[in-house]
C-alpha cells in the first residue's frame, strides 16, 4: 500500500483538504497531505508546505512565488509534476480545486503510470473535462458547490472522494495478466469486424488492450507504449489523423505516432475509417463544411466522407510519420474499403478518394516495401488474416 497524497491550496481551502485527509486516514490509508498555495505565505496543516513543493521547479521557488496569479500557477503545476516524479511511494492522490486548482494538480496527475488511483473533485468536471485528463486515467468528480467551506453538499461530495481513494489506495491490486506480452489494438464501431477477428486469432497467449479511437484512444494507447508497457501495437484504425487534420472533434493531437518511434515498439497499421471526419449532432457541424455528404450515426455523432483532396493530404501526413519509425512496421492498405460504410453500396463508397489516400502514402514513404496492398476490404477475414502475418513479421 502506498500513501495517498491529498494535494490543494492550503491557503483557500486547508478545512476543506483537512477534512478529506481525516476521513482517508480513518479508512486506513497513509495520508500526506500537500500544499501548493501560490501565495507565498506559510498554511497551517501540510505535511509538505507551498515552498517545499515549489523548490522542486527547475528555477527554484523564486520562479513559482512571482506575486503573479497566472505565471504562479503555471509554475507551481510544473513544481508539483518534479515533487511527485521524485517519490516512489505514490499509492494514489486526491486533488480539491476550481479552475485554478485543477488546472495545477492534474499534469501532476497525468505523469503518473496508468493505473495509479488519481481523483480530482473538480468545479469544472461537469464541462469539458479533456484538457484535464487526456490521455490518461484521471477520475474527476464534480464538486457541485464551490469548494469554499464545509457544507451539507460539499461533506457528501467530498467525503465520497475520500472514501474513494481511500478504498482504491488501500485495496489489494487485482491481478492484470502482466506475465502476457501486451497488445495495443485501436477500433472503432466501423472497424469491429476486424479488431474482433483480430483479437480472435491473437489468441490467449497476449493481453490484448484495445482502444476506442475517439481521439482519446490513440493517444491513450501511445502513453502506454512510451511507459514501456505495450509489447507490440495493431493500430489499425488511424481515423483520428482524419479529425485532426480536416478538423472534425475526435481529433488526436500532432504528436500521434511519435510515441511509436520513439520506443521503437513493433508497429502495424491501417486506414481504418479513414473515409470519415466525426462531428456531433447534425446541427453542431460548422458551415463551412455545409454541401457536403453526411451520414447520421445517432442523434449526438454525425460524419462526414473524406475527399480525393484530404485523403491526399492525410496521407501524405501518415507517410511522414512512417517514415519517422525507428523499429520494425508495416503498413496495410485494405483496396476494399477502409470501414464499414466504405463498401460497395454503403454511404461513403468511394473507390476515387480511397485511390487518392493510398498513392499518397505509397508515393510519400521512404521504405516502400513497408506499406502492403491488400485486396480485401478492412473487414474482410482475409484482411485479418493480413494483419496477423504482418504482425508475426514485425515481432521477430
Amino acid at each position: 500500500m502506498g500513501t495517498a497524497y491529498v494535494i490543494g491550496t492550503f491557503d483557500t481551502k486547508g478545512a476543506e483538504l483537512a477534512w478529506v485527509a481525516e476521513l482517508m486516514a480513518a479508512d486506513g490509508a497513509d495520508v500526506r497531505r500537500v500544499d501548493v498555495s501560490t501565495s507565498g505565505a506559510a498554511c497551517p496543516g501540510p505535511d509538505v508546505t507551498a515552498a517545499e513543493v515549489a523548490a522542486c521547479h527547475p528555477g527554484g521557488a523564486e520562479a513559482v512565488f512571482t506575486g503573479e496569479r497566472g505565471s504562479a500557477v503555471g509554475a507551481m503545476a510544473q513544481a508539483l509534476r518534479a515533487f511527485l516524479a521524485g517519490r516512489d511511494d505514490v499509492g494514489g492522490v486526491l486533488g480539491l480545486g476550481g479552475s485554478g486548482g485543477t488546472a495545477l494538480v492534474t499534469p501532476a496527475m497525468r505523469d503518473l503510470p496508468v493505473g495509479v488511483p488519481t481523483l480530482m473533485v473538480s468545479t469544472v468536471a461537469s464541462g469539458d473535462t479533456a484538457p484535464y485528463v487526456g490521455a490518461s486515467d484521471v477520475a474527476m468528480l464534480n464538486a457541485v458547490t464551490d469548494v469554499a467551506g464545509l457544507n451539507r453538499i460539499s461533506r457528501r461530495v467530498l467525503g465520497n472522494a475520500a472514501h474513494m481513494l481511500a478504498a482504491a489506495v488501500t485495496a489489494p491490486p487485482p491481478e492484470t495478466g502482466a506475465d502476457l506480452p501486451a497488445v495495443g489494438l485501436t477500433m472503432f464501431g466501423v472497424t469491429t469486424p476486424l479488431v474482433t477477428a483480430v483479437r480472435e486469432r491473437l489468441g490467449d497467449d497476449v493481453d490484448a488492450l484495445v482502444f476506442h479511437a475517439t481521439g482519446s484512444g490513440g493517444p491513450s494507447m501511445e502513453k502506454l507504449v512510451d511507459s514501456g508497457l505495450v509489447d507490440s501495437v495493431l493500430d489499425l484504425t488511424t481515423t483520428e489523423v482524419a479529425d485532426l487534420l480536416v478538423g472534425g472533434v475526435m481529433a488526436c493531437g500532432p504528436d500521434r505516432l511519435d510515441a511509436i518511434a520513439r520506443t521503437a515498439v513493433p508497429w502495424v497499421g491501417s486506414c481504418g475509417a479513414l473515409d470519415m471526419v466525426n462531428f456531433g449532432a447534425r446541427a453542431t457541424v460548422p458551415e463551412r463544411f455545409a454541401g457536403r455528404l453526411f451520414h447520421e450515426h445517432n442523434a449526438n455523432v454525425t460524419l462526414m466522407r473524406t475527399t480525393v483532396d484530404e485523403n491526399r493530404e492525410i496521407g501524405a501526413w501518415l507517410a511522414a510519420k512512417l517514415n519517422a519509425l525507428t523499429g520494425p512496421w508495416r503498413f496495410l492498405l485494405p483496396l476494399g474499403g477502409v470501414s464499414a460504410l466504405d463498401a460497395p453500396g454503403a454511404a461513403f463508397h468511394d473507390p476515387e478518394a480511397d485511390a487518392a489516400l493510398f498513392a499518397a502514402i505509397e508515393a510519400g514513404v521512404d521504405s516502400p516495401d513497408g506499406v502492403r496492398r491488400v485486396a480485401h476490404h478492412v473487414n474482410d477475414p482475409e484482411f485479418a488474416d493480413a494483419v496477423l502475418s504482418a504482425w508475426q513479421e514485425v515481432r521477430r
